[in-house]
């Protein structure tokens, strides 16, 4: 097949990192055909699926010539997220990278807003954009990048974004040892501690479609968040000894915050008030990223959807 590559982004190629994801990883194939600069090539890492309609939609994008953009499959044992990306990393030959999850979407422009960040400014090792959710939290959600003083407080950007491939080389690539949620995290953090003064770029508009349901990963993880922030400290021990006094401040500012909307919220269940305090509708309407805030959105909403459909059972 003869593929157009005036308008493709010939230095950056994407990693769709699958396991049982079903006709989602369709979506995300999808999602980086109709970019308004598509990548040079699409790699696939089947992180051992045994689901067999997944398993067959992936031969279903093998063969199907109608793809615009250039596709691999590699197959793999479970390893796990980290390994999976980094064996689609490994298999790149791009100076940029892409690395999408396969229950996401992208917006058209993602790759060609995102990756403009990172030709402009040699101090950005990896860049992404902000969120819209969509499954259970319908929210547009807004982490700010960011360079590692941001990050050891939180994780500033999302797992999809695009990476310099010399500096994933450099700090080593994903952790595989990692399959209990943030090895995203544990990654800025080592890119960030590579190259001296480097940034994490963030385009300011929604340009991801982020699946959101009660029991995804993401949300699994936060059930051993104080275990796996044990593991970065020990990790990064040297990074967090060298800011400890900007990592402190930052993580009691995010503690007052919720502290106010926690104080707030009693202080009208007190009064007889009903509906959510302003600081509780402010933090649904613009959830916080990187610090637990999503994660609790996600529970929130999926609560009030359970609370009203059994409101409605028992009206019938």
């Amino acid at each position: 097949m003869n593929y157009d590559k005036c308008y493709m982004a010939e230095d950056v190629e994407a990693v769709i990192t699958s396991f049982n994801q079903g006709r989602m990883i369709r979506e995300a194939v999808d999602s980086l055909c109709g970019q308004t600069m598509p990548p040079a090539r699409i790699i696939i890492v089947d992180d051992g699926s045994t689901d067999e309609e997944s398993i067959g939609i992936l031969k279903d994008i093998e063969a199907d010539e109608k793809i615009s953009v250039p596709v691999t499959v590699l197959r793999q044992q479970n390893g796990g997220v980290s390994s999976a990306r980094n064996t689609g990393i490994r298999s790149a030959k791009t100076t940029m990278v892409l690395v999408l999850d396969g229950d996401d979407r992208l917006t058209p422009t993602y790759i060609e807003q995102v990756s403009t960040l990172l030709r402009k400014d040699a101090s950005m090792v990896a860049a992404s954009s902000w969120l819209h959710t969509f499954g259970a939290l319908d929210r547009v959600v807004r982490p700010d990048g960011g360079s590692i003083d941001s990050f050891l407080v939180r994780n500033c950007c999302p797992a999809t974004h695009i990476l310099r491939r010399k500096i994933w080389e450099r700090c080593g690539g994903y952790d595989e040892s990692m399959r209990s949620g943030f090895e995203d995290w544990d990654f800025f953090l080592s890119m960030l501690e590579t190259v001296p003064g480097a940034q994490i770029g963030i385009a300011k508009e929604p340009l991801i479609d982020y699946r959101t349901t009660p029991d995804s990963a993401n949300m699994k993880s936060m059930g051993r968040r104080l275990e796996l922030m044990g593991y970065l400290l020990e990790k990064h021990k040297e990074s967090y000894c060298e800011h400890m006094k900007e990592t402190i401040l930052g993580l009691e500012s995010i503690s007052m915050e919720r502290l106010y909307g926690w104080e707030g919220q009693i202080c009208r269940a007190l009064d007889g008030m009903e509906g959510l305090s302003q600081a509780s509708e402010e933090f649904m309407r613009k959830p916080s990223y990187g610090d637990g805030g999503m994660a609790a959105a996600v529970r929130i909403a999926s609560h009030a959807d359970e609370a009203t459909f059994v409101q409605e059972d028992k009206k019938i």
